[in-house]
């Protein structure tokens, strides 16, 4: 039996010990929700596979109201109301306003279509959401309705972009990088900027639903863009967050220990100034994140495709905290390979979506890292 060099332990737990200790096997801190998976757009990379109309198993609203009510009794999360295009459903406004009743902090991330008018984004504010996040996926029309499958959608991204900020609502970009748009990456800080967003979130790649595998990145090019965007955190004037993508926290803390930074790290999976007051912990798949499909089906991740129970049968917080699927994802003890034997793997753990996504092994080391821990002796 092999062990971890002493600095290589003393390092893990010195990561551990950063960690405050918040209670993530009894409280998500952030659960999307899934409220339709219809959508008027065909994104080649859409984890979905959303589709033009409703489906007739949706949760109804009085379910929908009763999933609210078991997310709010897990604790304090932020809700996400996501999609397929959440505006396609006619009770979006109810559910948001009902949310925020409870107490929940609610974001909207509506598809970029003609739904998201001036009215409806006012109507949003006065439901009390926190946040707009939409996405923009490349600097120009001609690569960002490639992503979309629709001309036009690059102008009309951009005029909602300027109504979100006119109606006072703080707007998040969302950002999916694939092999398409990687050349051109270099480009959007500036237009993030002149957005008036308050974080940009970059996406990377998983291959489920419409992603493909062949579109991802290599890990060589995850770890160039973890440094690039490490780079831009430090002046941009909005966060910076990596999805899908929990390595870009090592990248962090080994750029600030470089840069003979002390204590937290902004992007490490820690505290984040972006009005959502979130909590300062590292987050991964079933790890403090949760998500609702439209059905009512759980899964550790709208990227990791195996569900843990429905909550027409179970109620949320059963699911989320005594699920086999989720209590493994947890242990941070069952990951395989070098994502188990990683001096970061307490506030990393490696995409478990991807792993799941190349693999189909959800507890194999993440592919998009390059990362070799210190060697065991």
């Amino acid at each position: 039996m092999t062990s971890l060099r002493p600095d290589a332990a003393e390092q893990r737990a010195a990561n551990d010990r950063r960690l405050p200790q918040v209670d993530l096997n009894s409280s998500p801190f952030t659960v999307a929700w899934e409220i339709t998976r219809a959508c008027a757009f065909a994104c080649l990379h859409c984890r979905a596979e959303a589709q033009p109309r409703r489906d007739p198993r949706e949760l109804t609203t009085e379910e929908a109201f009763g999933v609210i009510r078991q997310i709010r009794g897990t604790g304090d999360p932020i809700l996400v109301i996501t999609g397929g295009d959440p505006l396609m459903r006619p009770d979006v406004f109810d559910l948001l306003s009902y949310a925020v009743q409870l107490g929940l902090r609610t974001s909207l991330t509506p598809t970029a279509t003609a739904l998201v008018t001036p009215r409806n984004l006012a109507r949003a504010r006065e439901a009390g959401v926190s946040r707009i996040a939409i996405s923009l996926d490349g600097p120009n029309a001609e690569l960002h309705d490639r992503f979309r499958g629709f001309s036009g959608s690059f102008h009309r991204t951009m005029r909602i972009i300027d109504h979100v900020r006119e109606a006072g609502l703080a707007l998040q970009i969302n950002t999916t990088i694939t092999r398409h748009n990687l050349p051109m990456l270099d480009t959007m800080p500036e237009l993030i900027a002149r957005s008036g967003a308050v974080q940009w979130s970059v996406f990377f790649l998983v291959p489920t639903g419409r992603g493909r595998l062949q579109d991802m990145i290599s890990a060589e090019e995850h770890e160039y863009v973890f440094n690039w965007l490490y780079d831009i955190s430090r002046t941009a004037p909005y966060d910076v967050k990596a999805t899908a993508a929990p390595a870009y926290r090592r990248v962090a803390i080994q750029r600030a220990r470089e840069d003979g930074a002390s204590g937290p790290v902004a992007g490490a999976g820690y505290r984040f100034q972006d009005g959502l007051n979130r909590p300062s912990v590292s987050i991964n798949d079933g790890v403090g994140f949760a998500f609702i499909s439209h059905t009512g089906d759980v899964y550790p991740s709208g990227f990791l495709p195996l569900t843990a129970g429905n909550v027409r049968e179970r109620p949320f917080s059963h699911i989320y905290r005594e699920s086999p699927l989720f209590r493994q994802l947890r242990d941070p003890s069952l990951l395989k390979g070098k994502c188990g034997a990683c001096d970061f793997r307490s506030v990393c753990g490696g995409s478990r979506a991807r792993s799941y996504g190349v693999t189909g092994d959800y507890l194999a080391p993440d592919p998009s890292c390059v990362y070799e821990p210190p060697k065991a002796t």
